[in-house]
């Protein structure tokens, strides 16, 4: 991991650790730390294991932080269940990403699944993940799951299996990063949409959704998958960890059935355990966007494509006071 690994190995006996995550030229975050658990270097990305003082074990691949133990029910829950609640009969799902394996554990809490394909490209993160997150051991070793090693995008046009639903759990679109071409226009029109059954819904991440921060690619997401599919739906929620909001985009042809009651007898009727932080009507509301995000939403003509992709800004390292 060139430099990063270097520090991340040397923060260890120092006394006074911190992440450094920068956000843009002129702003950085800094987690305080109480060990750096684990460094390496796959062949697509970097990866880092922290365990911070304020969240716990944190994942960072690119030096971006990607969910913490503290917080990470956040993110995922908002990945996964409004799609599966808003499906009639969910049976099968198809998530692209999702190596840390929390995903598929939400995914797995339906009662009405099946079968649930999780494709990454990066063994090494999958496997470093099922060895340091214990808190998804069970979800990896689910009968229910198949684990595929390869591109997504390779995978689904192989595929000739239909989804109910397929997740798009990736890191964000970094210029030189793995993943930037699964958020354009061309991939979700001739790869996704093929492989979504009739009622089929796609959900992606979709990157920083505060006042300040959802043109970098919230708003192209939601304006290239309106370019795609019928229905659209924005979703955001605040994860203190990434210190921003955090958006998310549901498409379907089918149009969306988004009632709190309805929602909360679904999420009684076909999920085992408890959500903790959904509920019907926090699900509806957080399709509702401030004015600003709304107006942006609305008037964004920017659409996704190889060529003229966004991405986002900054890397992280570890460093000392």
């Amino acid at each position: 991991m060139g430099e990063a690994v270097e520090d991340a190995y040397f923060l260890e006996k120092a006394e006074d650790k911190w992440y450094e995550e920068e956000v843009n030229d002129d702003l950085k975050l800094c987690y305080s730390l109480n060990s750096v658990l684990h460094v390496g270097t796959s062949k697509y990305q970097d990866i880092a294991l922290l365990d911070t003082k304020h969240f716990g074990k944190a994942l960072l691949i690119d030096g971006k932080m990607q969910s913490s133990e503290m917080d990470e029910f956040i993110y995922h829950e908002c990945l996964i269940h409004p799609a599966l609640l808003c499906h009639p009969n969910p049976k099968t799902v198809f998530i692209m990403g999702g190596g840390e394996g929390s995903a598929a554990r939400e995914v797995l809490k339906h009662r009405t699944i099946e079968r649930v394909v999780m494709c990454d490209i990066d063994e090494e993160v999958v496997e470093f993940c099922r060895r340091h997150l214990t808190a998804n051991k069970e979800a990896f070793a689910d009968k229910k799951l198949r684990l595929v090693i390869n591109d997504a995008k390779a995978e689904l046009q192989m595929a000739e299996e239909k989804y109910d639903v397929i997740v798009g759990d990736l890191a964000d679109p970094m210029d030189g990063g793995p993943c930037y071409q699964l958020y354009t226009k061309s991939f979700y029109e001739k790869v996704v949409k093929p492989r979504l059954q009739l009622h089929g819904i796609f959900v992606t991440q979709a990157g920083p959704a505060g006042v300040l921060t959802h043109k970098e690619i919230f708003s192209s997401i939601y304006n290239t998958l309106k370019h795609v599919f019928k229905y659209v739906i924005a979703c955001t929620a605040p994860v203190p960890s990434f210190v921003d909001t955090w958006g998310w985009v549901l498409a379907s042809d089918q149009p969306f059935e988004l009632n709190a009651l309805e929602i909360n007898k679904r999420i009684e009727e076909r999920i085992n355990g408890k959500l903790l932080y959904l509920n019907g009507e926090s699900i509806v509301s957080s399709t509702i966007m401030n004015k600003t995000v709304h107006q942006s939403l609305l008037e964004e003509t920017h659409v996704y494509t190889e060529e003229n992709a966004r991405f986002i800004h900054g890397h992280g390292r570890a460093c000392r006071t």
